[in-house]
């Protein structure tokens, strides 16, 4: 499995729970600070961590998204 950490600025108040509505997003949260939510996020592959943050760009009211791979030695 692979896991990251979606960043996502969107002056939508309720972006945290409309995150969770995306396939592979296993918890989302609002933040305070330059983002305003956090998505976590477990696939298979790498790749489908491209269309979970293109999902999330697509939600009106995103104006930026910053993924974070975990990275395991």
């Amino acid at each position: 499995m692979v896991r990251a950490v979606i960043l996502v600025k969107s002056p939508k108040k309720l972006i945290a729970a409309r995150l969770l509505k995306i396939s592979h997003i296993i918890e989302s949260f609002p933040v305070t600070g330059q983002f305003d939510a956090v998505a976590v996020i477990s696939v298979k592959e790498l790749s489908e961590i491209k269309d979970a943050t293109t999902q999330i760009q697509q939600i009106p009211g995103v104006e930026r998204t910053e993924t974070m791979v975990e990275v395991n030695n």
